[in-house]
């Protein structure tokens, strides 16, 4: 070099500089070349020249330097924007611009913040770089730090000893998170859309750095970019939620659409039926197969008329045999009540995956019966709109079969009413009318007359017509009576038939009368004035679930008819108290031997006989009757007491 300089001067050195600069030497190369003019001989002519020519280089140099670096800065810058572009799920797109961030300024770390205008702070929602939990959960409020120098300027801030600058209000929380991560250097940039602020991008190093104003400029290049694209994809969001949105409603009114159609197919199908005369039965199955559950349809009286059930439904309710007993009774009974009162249907309960859903059953005033719906689905509107409208379809059945049984029943009650009556009919026209239901009017007959405390005789009435054992018999309600009448011969089997359906059909609470043989037509009106006497008799001493004979309730009218409870119960009492209160102390049977005793005109033998024990033991138990009750060969005494026994035997005598 130096012998170019004293042989050539100053061209020489132009060209070598020209070579430095078109290859894009580094500084060192220029400062080299410097040193060296540098030390040439102080008296040397050119050498000032060529200095001044060095720095002349060394500042294009520089200045090319400068001019690549903003290149390379807005190239990517727009390969930055060119891919932020790209991405419209916002969780992506916070991912790619923190990330860009942090590669574009060399930076240790980088975070986004979120600005939440109801509690005036931000909330970083994503970051890069991180290595404690806590910097994800950064908080900074609106006023403080950084923060706070950034709202209220609107510009970049940058410092390189965040800890220790005293330009801005410290967060003590903050800061602790910050020397936690060992944030020295920090950068931060709005993110502005229309005026107006919604987020922060900062960088941060853990070492003392000055952030150039190209290094802001392209932060704050890369966060306007940034603002576009959250805000194009918060509305690309918001749009897909609004087509979502529409792609529900659509749905739901397609579904909507369908339900209306079923429920009309449902209703036709059900009309059609009804229309063509078809059944309860079926109307119940088709009811079951619409909602795929079990149906099952109750009279007034809460007893089982019809049932149907979908083939695919496995419910435990679904046969027919529920009843209103057992543990969910009283929830089935208050949910009806509050469908009779609304109108519509309520849900009774619910067990384990089943529930039962009713609906009373009404027509006009009246309570015809019940739905009730098992299933295991929840029922939407449509389904529930199908059970209040097969209800009433079912009401027009019921309502239906009730005039037919009354059209059908009708001639049988004007029978029945005309033989009690003591204005008959033509003796010709009563034997005729009879023979149509299988009576024989000139045959002996009897009558039977049953009183019920909890059932009315007019829904009795309904209940027996359905029973093929009575067959040949005709019944009706009179005067709020179940009156029967039917052949002598079979009044027996009638009897037994009565007493085995006295509770399911009637409960406990009821009484009867069964007349003795009437021999003609022309006697039944007076047979039936005695069974209604003796019914007030029956009620008055208490008898419950029991059909008394008429001969065995002859004395008791006569001498019972005037009196009440109190005084029978005082009656028993004087005659038969001890004798009671014994058996009941010790367990003997000495009421039961005394009866029949008596009841074998005091025949010890026949007695024994009868009970099947030894006549010995017949005559020791009449002997600790007579101590307790006194001498039995008093006739009139005797027939006290077997009249106190007859009493007792009804059920009606308790021990004090």
């Amino acid at each position: 070099m130096k012998l170019a300089v004293q042989n050539h001067g100053a061209e020489d050195m132009v060209r070598d500089l020209v070579k430095l600069l078109h290859r894009g030497a580094p500084a060192d190369e220029f400062a080299s070349r410097l040193a060296q003019v540098e030390k040439l001989p102080a008296g040397l002519p050119q050498k000032s020249m060529l200095a001044e020519m060095v720095r002349m280089a060394m500042a294009i140099q520089n200045r090319l330097e400068l001019l690549q670096q903003r290149e390379q800065g807005m190239r990517a810058v727009i390969e930055s924007a060119q891919d932020l572009s790209s991405h419209l799920d916002l969780p992506g797109l916070l991912r790619a611009v923190v990330s860009r961030a942090r590669n574009l300024l060399g930076a240790h770390l980088a975070w986004l913040s979120s600005y939440d205008p109801e509690k005036h702070e931000f909330h970083v929602l994503v970051n890069d770089g991180a290595l404690l939990q806590d910097t994800t959960h950064m908080v900074a409020r609106e006023k403080a730090g950084v923060v706070g120098v950034i709202m209220a300027t609107r510009m970049p801030f940058s410092t390189p000893d965040y800890l220790h600058d005293n330009r801005f209000t410290h967060d003590p929380e903050l800061d602790a998170t910050l020397r936690g991560e060992g944030i020295v250097a920090l950068a931060g940039v709005p993110l502005i859309w229309n005026e107006e602020i919604v987020g922060l991008l900062f960088v941060a190093d853990r070492y003392h750095r000055t952030h150039t104003a190209l290094n802001t400029s392209i932060l704050s290049a890369l966060a306007a970019h940034a603002a576009v694209a959250i805000k194009n994809a918060r509305a690309f969001e918001q749009a897909q939620s609004a087509l979502a949105e529409a792609g529900r409603a659509r749905l739901e009114l397609e579904r909507h659409i369908s339900s209306v159609k079923s429920a009309a197919e449902a209703h036709e199908q059900m009309t059609a039926l009804l229309a063509q005369g078809a059944p309860l039965s079926a109307l119940c199955q088709a009811l079951a197969q619409s909602l795929n559950a079990g149906v099952v349809v109750w009279d007034e009286g809460a007893q089982v008329i019809s049932h149907g059930h979908a083939a695919e439904y496995p419910g435990s309710q679904a046969g027919g045999h529920f009843a209103l007993q057992g543990e969910h009774s009283l929830e089935i009974t208050q949910a009806l009540r509050q469908s009779r009162l609304a109108g519509r249907s309520r849900q009774a309960y619910q067990a384990e995956e089943e529930t039962c859903t009713v609906m009373a059953v009404v027509g006009g005033n009246d309570v015809l019966g019940s739905v009730l719906l098992f299933h295991r689905q929840i029922l939407d509107e449509t389904a529930v709109s199908i059970l209040e409208r097969s209800a009433n379809l079912m009401a027009i059945v019921l309502l239906s079969q009730e005039r037919s049984e009354a059209v059908k029943s009708r001639d049988v009650s004007q029978l029945l009413r005309s033989l009690v009556s003591l204005r008959q009919d033509p003796p010709a026209l009563l034997l005729d009318q009879a023979r149509r239901f299988g009576l024989d009017l000139e045959q002996p007959v009897c009558l039977i007359a049953i009183e019920m405390d909890e059932t009315k005789a007019a829904y009795a009435a309904r209940r027996l017509r359905a029973r093929p054992e009575l067959a040949h018999t005709i019944f009706d309600e009179i005067d709020g009576l179940l009156v029967i009448l039917c052949a002598a011969t079979q009044a027996q089997d009638k009897l037994c038939i009565l007493k085995a359906l006295g509770q399911p059909e009637f409960g406990r609470a009821y009484r009867g009368v069964i007349s003795k043989p009437v021999s003609n037509p022309q006697g039944v009106p007076a047979v039936y004035a005695t069974l209604r006497r003796a019914m007030a008799v029956l009620s008055r001493i208490g008898v419950q679930g029991s059909i008394i004979a008429q001969n065995e309730m002859a004395l008791y009218s006569t001498l019972f008819e005037t009196h009440d409870r109190e005084s029978l119960d005082n009656f028993l009492e004087a005659t038969l108290g001890p004798l009671l209160s014994h058996d009941q102390k010790r367990g003997s049977e000495l009421t039961r031997t005394l009866l029949t005793y008596f009841d074998n005109n005091q025949n010890a033998r026949t007695t024994a006989q009868q009970l099947s024990i030894h006549v010995n033991t017949v005559r020791q138990r009449l002997a600790t009757v007579e101590e307790l009750v006194g001498h039995l060969g008093q006739a009139t005494r005797a027939l006290e007491i077997h009249m106190a026994l007859r009493l007792w035997n009804l059920g009606i005598a308790q021990p004090r």
